[in-house]
């Protein structure tokens, strides 16, 4: 017969998803980890150095997918950024080793309810017209990292060499001169102003390790993709608020996908925003999954304006 601690377990509501994956998040940066800071510098696979990619479709995985499987994929050691669904793995002739465990992500979505009394939509007029509400929605499924797979045909158990680092970036550079933003290089602040609309940043050869120049650039850009002529979001926010917190977290994810998707290896950690982030995350439990999905339409935004970067941005939400 089962206990009282029994029952109440079983009837105690299950987390939501963005609670257990806000939670894990929270957890990771009181820790000092910042998951979507650390995609590089594991195995020889090039993928590790980029946005994380289904392995059997090639289509990058967007928004929060990006944070789950980075941390994921550095908690567990795992050299490659790309990974599969069980039944991806036995489509194409390979198998997930036994005892191997995947990591959930999740497909975000909206479906509008049907009406009708037999479930079906009313005919003559459209959903819109019907005055219907969507309703959004995740839905979980379960992928593996190559490297918990066996049997891989060739083409995706090839390792590739590594990407060797760099001071100078000829992708970086072409990209941010292509969006035609206005940069100013000089000075000792690095900020975005939106009233005029411009990016100042410090001379590169200022920075103690010169790598860090793009990321730096990268998040600034990421602030000037908000202007209300771009993708206009919410640049009010006053410093030490939380809209103000929340744009420099868009900011930060938009630099780390864009040095992921230039294969650019920053070592800077923004930590002066950890306590405002960890404030506005304990709040809202979506916060992170908002962020995460307007830093990848920034980073799209940005990507889009080089021709060699638009397979960059190509994104997909499931497998």
């Amino acid at each position: 017969m089962s206990t009282k601690n029994q029952r109440d377990e079983m009837t105690k509501p299950k987390a939501s998803l963005y609670e257990e994956i806000t939670t894990r998040i929270v957890a990771d940066l009181e820790a000092g980890i910042f998951p979507w800071a650390r995609p590089w510098g594991v195995g020889g696979d090039h993928h590790a150095f980029s946005l994380p990619r289904n392995a059997a479709t090639s289509k990058a995985y967007s928004g929060i997918n990006i944070l789950i499987l980075w941390g994921k994929q550095f908690e567990s050691g795992f050299s490659s950024g790309r990974w599969i669904t069980f039944n991806q793995a036995s489509q194409l002739g390979a198998s997930v080793r036994k005892g191997e465990h995947g990591v959930t992500v999740c497909y975000a979505d909206r479906f509008i309810p049907k009406r009708g009394r037999d479930g079906a939509s009313r005919t003559g007029q459209s959903e819109a017209e019907e005055g219907e509400t969507a309703i959004p929605f995740l839905r979980r499924y379960t992928v593996f990292n190559l490297d918990q797979c066996e049997h891989l045909p060739d083409h995706l158990a090839a390792v590739s060499p590594s990407v060797p680092e760099r001071q100078i970036v000829p992708r970086a550079e072409a990209l941010a001169v292509a969006t035609l933003a206005d940069i100013r290089i000089g000075g000792t602040e690095a900020f975005y102003a939106p009233s005029t609309d411009r990016v100042h940043i410090p001379q590169q050869a200022a920075f103690f390790e010169q790598i860090n120049f793009y990321r730096t650039l990268f998040h600034e850009l990421g602030h000037w993709t908000g202007h209300q002529c771009r993708l206009n979001r919410d640049l009010s926010g006053a410093f030490g608020s939380k809209p103000y917190a929340k744009e420099e977290l868009v900011a930060e994810l938009t630099a780390a996908f864009i040095c992921a998707a230039l294969s650019i290896k920053p070592t800077v950690r923004h930590a002066d925003y950890l306590g405002s982030w960890l404030d506005v995350l304990r709040e809202d439990s979506r916060a992170i999954f908002q962020a995460a999905s307007k830093a990848s339409k920034a980073a799209d935004f940005l990507l889009a304006f080089g021709p060699s970067n638009r397979a960059e941005a190509a994104q997909a939400g499931a497998p």
